[in-house]
């Protein structure tokens, strides 16, 4: 593959991966009151991964543990607001005065963004380690082994 041969392509990627990252980082804390949010910030995030994978800088793995994770904190913020006697995915907001930054906000919003984040992650290095395993076919009957 010429991408992950290529100093050019290596470089850009390398370049553009932090103005990315940021980008996804004010999409997820932006995200509650304006277009964004966890959904967004992991598909960002992992197009930055994708990128990194396919210039040769990385090998992503643990899929798995991202959106076990992930679904984890999902449904513990989901049902948390049950045992005050709130509705599900009731949302609690809190809010403090920050010297130089002003009134701030956040609310339990954010950690559900968090645990979506992660499971679109997740599932972009599951897929990316799903196309990158190559099966033999000329092992006869059984299961073919997998090779990395």
């Amino acid at each position: 593959m010429i991408a992950s041969r290529s100093p050019i392509v290596r470089l850009a990627v390398q370049t553009v991966t932090p103005l990315a990252l940021l980008v996804g980082t004010y999409l997820l804390f932006a995200g509650h009151n304006r277009p964004g949010g966890g959904f967004a910030a992991g598909l960002v995030v992992g197009a930055v991964v994708t990128l990194r994978t396919v210039a040769g800088l990385q090998r992503p793995s643990h899929a798995d543990v991202m959106v076990a994770v992930g679904m984890a904190v999902v449904v513990i913020v989901s049902f948390a607001p049950l045992l005050w006697g709130d509705s599900l995915l009731d949302q609690k907001v809190v809010e403090w005065k920050v010297p130089l930054l002003g009134k701030v906000k956040t609310g339990s919003a954010l950690p559900f963004d968090i645990g979506v984040m992660a499971i679109v992650v997740g599932l972009i290095v599951a897929l990316l380690d799903g196309l990158s395993t190559r099966r033999r076919t000329d092992d006869g009957p059984g299961e073919p082994e997998l090779l990395t």
